[in-house]
């Protein structure tokens, strides 16, 4: 049995955090319903790579979901959602506050109709505060909570983040999270409940580092120069002699001493107490003597917490990841079938179907509103 196979998913949400928190929830057994507008469907089926015509975007982060269409704005729509509340566990949304409520779909018409509903709603800052109803992306979200200045590199101007964490650090996982100690709550009291995920302020426990330093000792990181930021020797980007990257982690002593002794850091300038910047330019210098080949050949099999940079490309090809089978599960649509997005459920927990589709907009409306399987 899956854990979630007897949890249904009315999910109203679009593009990212919302639809990968509920492909996770289906990956898990539940049973999620995708709510998207007639016609186009939601934002991300636009999405590249587009092919034949369907999103892969949109097919991986929807893979095994079901879906209807319904204008929220037409007369009856909330009256036919509402009527099926005594069916769903879990509704999911990530409209602006208030959106939900003035459609008759709030959480107070939701517990009306179904006191055991877990209602969850994503939004960039919560359902109040001075920045409830402000506008935002991922990289907004960064930028308000401080990340993003702890980008800058050597001109001082922050850099574009490569990974979405507002939107899944901050709010697919936070709400997963918590929907699951909504239901385990729920098994214990019979009682559903109101669950507020803001994206930009679950960013803050990220950064436990910066905030033990600042609050506790008033020294507030910045670029360049906190621990994990730039800020010593062992832990810094070094380039090689080829042009590539190798990501130096060695804070350990003994990773440092096994990455100094491979690099030949002369042994005075091994000690960056000494003179830190002496230390930075000698083991730049001596990354830099050799191409990332060398340094591969090099580093196999030794404990330096040292790693070449990949490209993404490369990394989906490791041997590990491969040999993990990150990539096995696959995701239909129309012509193509697409290795399904990996996903942080583990074997045990996870329906077992090797492969599963994406759905095409509305075509679960007659099975699902009318109240018919068939």
């Amino acid at each position: 049995m899956l854990p979630l196979q007897d949890i249904r998913v009315l999910d109203f949400s679009t593009l990212l955090p919302g639809p990968l928190a509920s492909l996770i929830l289906a990956e898990a057994g539940a049973e999620v319903i995708k709510v998207e507008r007639p016609g186009a469907g939601e934002d991300m089926r636009g999405y590249p790579p587009h092919l034949d015509g369907g999103s892969g975007s949109f097919a991986i982060l929807n893979r095994g979901k079901r879906a209807i269409a319904l204008d929220l704005r037409a007369p009856g729509a909330a009256q036919s959602l509402l009527a099926l509340a005594p069916t769903i566990d879990i509704v999911l949304e990530q409209f602006r506050p208030g959106v939900m409520a003035r459609l008759g779909l709030g959480y107070e018409a939701w517990r009306a109709a179904n006191p055991k509903i877990v209602y969850c709603a994503i939004t960039g800052y919560g359902q109040d505060g001075p920045r409830a109803l402000e506008a935002g992306h991922d990289m907004n979200y960064q930028a308000r909570t401080g990340i993003l200045s702890l980008t800058a590199g050597a001109d001082g101007s922050p850099g574009v983040p490569a990974t979405l964490s507002g939107d899944i650090a901050g709010g697919t996982y936070p709400a997963v999270v918590n929907l699951l100690l909504a239901l385990r709550r729920r098994d214990r009291t019979g009682e559903g409940c109101f669950i507020d995920i803001a994206m930009a302020e679950n960013l803050f426990t990220f950064q436990f580092l910066g905030l033990a330093m600042g609050q506790g000792a008033g020294a507030w990181p910045g670029p360049g120069d906190g621990q994990l930021t730039g800020g010593t020797a062992r832990y810094r980007v070094y380039r090689t002699a080829d042009g590539r990257y190798l990501a130096v982690a060695a804070l350990e002593d003994k990773f440092w001493q096994a990455f100094c002794a491979i690099a030949g850091v002369p042994g005075p300038l091994r000690d960056e107490a000494r003179d830190p910047r002496a230390t930075v330019a000698a083991a730049a210098e001596r990354v830099a003597a050799h191409d990332s080949a060398w340094w591969e050949a090099a580093l196999e099999g030794k404990d330096t917490c040292c790693t070449l940079v990949r490209t993404l490309e490369e990394a989906v090809r490791d041997i590990h990841f491969q040999a993990r089978g990150v990539f096995a599960r696959k995701v239909e649509i129309p012509g193509h079938v697409l290795p399904a997005l990996p996903v942080p459920v583990v074997a045990a927990l996870r329906t077992p179907a090797p492969s599963a589709r994406a759905p095409r907009v509305g075509e679960d409306n007659r099975a699902i509103i009318r109240g018919s399987d068939n």
